[in-house]
């Protein structure tokens, strides 16, 4: 079963067990793992659920409407980190993958 570690604003983790197809996003609002939003419901239209990924090797690479929504980001974008939670499958895109959630989202 794919695996999601959130690292939290206050340096804490949060594991989450998740089925295949599901996204960094909505495994974290359906487990109710803070600081993500998901506002646009996971349409890469807001950018309120941005996360900072750790070894992020093996990930497709970001598309247009992503690049452009992480203009958006109310925290500064990491070329090197920075993703749309939504845009980020398990069991498609990774097995395991750790990320880390911004200080704000708005």
């Amino acid at each position: 079963m794919p695996k999601i570690i959130y690292r939290l604003t206050d340096g804490k983790e949060r594991v989450v067990d998740v089925e295949s197809g599901t996204s960094v996003m909505r495994a974290a609002l359906e487990n109710d793992v803070p600081g993500l939003i998901g506002e646009c419901g996971g349409q890469a239209m807001c950018a309120t659920c941005h996360v900072y990924v750790f070894e992020g090797n093996g990930l497709h690479p970001i598309e247009d409407d992503e690049d452009e929504m992480l203009d958006c980001t109310a925290t500064p974008r990491d070329p090197d980190r920075s993703r749309l939670g939504c845009q980020l499958k398990s069991g498609v895109d990774f097995e395991t993958l750790r990320v880390e959630i911004p200080d704000s989202q708005v």
